[in-house]
């Protein structure tokens, strides 16, 4: 089972920059995002939820934890603006790579 505190560990960076969403399943969850010129092929959502503001429901995020074989991923959408960002990554080393 995955902790999902994971992501608050020390060796967790935080980005918040925009990434192209490249493919999605079923229309709506990632598959293939790309960031800083690479492409991050999505192996499994381990965790999803929506953070909507209180006073208008049309305005909120929608936040995945994912893991590909770089990393761990939380990223988001914003609502408003169709716009994707990777918020924070926990790297994996290189020797758990090979």
């Amino acid at each position: 089972m995955m902790n999902w505190s994971i992501l608050r560990r020390k060796n967790t960076r935080v980005y918040n920059e925009p990434i192209g969403m490249k493919e999605r399943r079923h229309g709506c969850l990632p598959k293939v995002f790309r960031w800083h010129g690479h492409c991050y092929r999505v192996h499994a959502i381990e965790r999803c939820w929506t953070v909507l503001k209180q006073w208008h429901r049309d305005q909120g995020r929608y936040y995945f934890l994912v893991r590909c074989a770089e990393g761990t991923f939380e990223i988001y959408q914003e609502l408003p603006t169709n716009i994707w960002y990777l918020s924070k990554a926990q790297w994996r080393r290189k020797e758990n790579l090979l």
